[in-house]
């Protein structure tokens, strides 16, 4: 699982990009609420925790981003002001809309961990709704081997996961398009047929995820945020070396991996231009 400590000071990010992603945030949870935004009865009090923490965690560490003003708070960049009162029944809605990260909170059961509410403005390939109330193991179904090889792995994280030790780790795929909300609905069919070496740094785009796990010390309950970035493959031709580096992963990833982050499609393509990039940089430094 690649799983680093996290310093609790570098819990949430924020970069350049702050008024750009609760921008399209606020868009998405008035036009397509149902879609983003969804919880199970009896979680508010655990979405509360996530919000109080979140709250604590942002004036302090971010006092030139939000200001809080008895029971509202403000994002003072975008200009946004909300009334905590009004999401009493659904904390984690306001705590999804004050930062860039999509957040996950995760419930012990009987079938182990279950995603129990979400605030996901940003997800990739798969829909909030058909994932709510699902365990890790079903959730993560579609991941070639998650069952025979990481299940019992992430289970044992989750079960040692202290409070006061959050980890992280980085996720990564290659997309067809550079937006964030990212449905299985939105896939482009045919796209890989448009792609050549000429202009796979700009129709192709590196999309990370800087995910976190952090342990709810009054209910138990975990926190899963994700951070998406999004960039034009192209940024890999001023780094040859990270581009050396995933040329190497693909040509070991498995079959069913590749087929699974549909990679498979833009195999050789992607190859022959991480290599052209390589190939430059070799070229530069004699």
């Amino acid at each position: 699982m690649s799983l680093k400590a996290l310093d609790p000071q570098d819990w949430i990010e924020i970069d350049d990009q702050f008024v750009k992603y609760l921008s399209q945030k606020d868009t998405l949870l008035k036009t397509r609420h149902s879609e983003v935004f969804a919880s199970l009865p009896g979680t508010a009090a655990s979405q509360k925790e996530v919000l109080e923490l979140l709250l604590d965690h942002l004036l302090k560490r971010f006092p030139q981003h939000y200001r809080r003003h008895d029971q509202r708070i403000e994002a003072i960049a975008t200009h946004q002001v909300w009334h905590i009162s009004d999401f009493e029944s659904a904390p984690l809605d306001l705590a999804g809309r004050l930062v860039q990260e999509d957040l996950l909170l995760m419930e012990r059961s009987r079938q182990g961990y279950r995603l129990v509410a979400a605030s996901l403005c940003f997800p990739l390939r798969w829909r909030l709704r058909e994932k709510l109330g699902c365990p890790l193991t079903q959730i993560h179904s579609p991941v070639p081997g998650y069952s025979e090889k990481l299940a019992h792995p992430v289970d044992s994280v989750f079960n040692r996961l202290k409070s006061n030790h959050p980890v992280w780790r980085l996720n990564w795929s290659i997309v067809e398009s550079p937006e964030l909300f990212f449905p299985p609905e939105n896939a482009k069919p045919g796209w890989e047929t448009t792609i050549n070496c000429q202009n796979a740094g700009d129709k192709m785009f590196l999309r990370i995820e800087r995910q976190t796990l952090r342990r709810l010390a009054t209910s138990g309950d975990i926190l899963f945020t994700v951070r998406t970035y999004v960039h034009p493959l192209r940024v890999l031709e001023d780094n040859p070396q990270m581009a050396d580096s995933l040329a190497e992963i693909i040509q070991h990833m498995p079959v069913e991996m590749q087929e699974y982050k549909n990679i498979l499609p833009i195999r050789q393509v992607l190859l022959g231009y991480l290599g052209s990039i390589v190939e430059t940089g070799a070229i530069a430094n004699n």
